[in-house]
């Protein structure tokens, strides 16, 4: 027994540093957002004598963050449903036809998961596409780049719907499209939110692919927005601070809300019977 508690004390101990180092630069930019330029310059934990709340007032004036918010949200939102629908009904075709050339087709996409994009063949390509400095070319860059997990995923997670379903469905006289989107579709929706979560949290953080992608401000994401107000601000380190605690705030906010959707959808599909 009493190794046993050593051994809980002990993984007790290693959660809590791993959460202190992970908080403790988060904490910082939170403190440091609410300082004054000369006390922000310091970088320390210590709470600020006086609270500046107009901080985030002028960051968003002057960051241009409106735009970069309605960017964001545009390409995370069109791109994560887009991209998460199209895995959905791939995966579903895949695995219930599985032939020579659907498990090629498969392992294809999979091998998405282990290569990097890219972005000067990509460039070079949407260049003669007329698709680089368009919001529609960014938003099918993140489309295609979440498809290789969202696949694997998904795939896995129709294997335990029995086919039982389909031939039932089918006998009572669902067409193809009505199988999926009314049977198939709303049984897939714990692997569903948690892709869409996931990818919507990794299209919302990208910086590189709007970097590559688009020259023009007001494409800009609010990462790109971020690092053109560094630029501008760099010895304003309130600004700087304030401006990423605005850049987090939404993806903390998805993270918090869909946290059991990620865990449930996750556990869910590694389950057959």
């Amino acid at each position: 027994m009493a190794k046993k508690k050593l051994k809980r004390l002990a993984l007790h101990a290693i959660c809590i540093a791993l959460c202190v180092i992970i908080l403790t630069p988060f904490l910082l930019v939170l403190v440091n957002s609410f300082k004054t330029k000369n006390e922000a310059a310091r970088m320390n934990l210590s709470l600020p004598t006086t609270w500046v709340f107009s901080n985030y007032a002028e960051v968003i004036d002057k960051a241009n963050l409106v735009n970069g918010f309605l960017n964001s949200m545009l390409y995370a939102m069109v791109a994560t449903i887009a991209g998460v629908l199209l895995s959905a009904m791939g995966s579903y075709v895949l695995s219930r036809n599985r032939t020579r050339f659907n498990n090629l087709i498969y392992y294809f996409l999979i091998c998405g998961l282990f290569f990097p994009v890219n972005y000067v063949t990509l460039v070079r390509v949407f260049n003669w596409l007329n698709l680089t400095n368009t919001r529609i070319g960014i938003i099918l860059v993140f489309t295609s780049a979440m498809i290789p997990f969202c696949v694997f995923t998904i795939y896995s997670f129709v294997e335990t719907i029995p086919k039982d379903l389909d031939e039932a469905a089918v006998i009572d006289g669902a067409k193809s499209t009505g199988l999926f989107f009314h049977v198939i579709l709303p049984l897939l929706r714990p692997t569903l939110m948690t892709c869409f979560i996931l990818q919507f949290m990794s299209v919302w953080n990208d910086f590189l692919t709007p970097l590559y992608m688009s020259s023009k401000g007001k494409l800009f994401p609010m990462t790109m927005s971020v690092y053109q107000f560094f630029g501008k601000n760099s010895s304003y380190w309130n600004f700087v601070f304030a401006d990423i605690m605005l850049t987090i705030l939404p993806v903390l906010a998805v993270y918090a809300i869909g946290q059991r959707h990620i865990i449930g959808g996750m556990t869910t599909g590694s389950v057959k019977g």
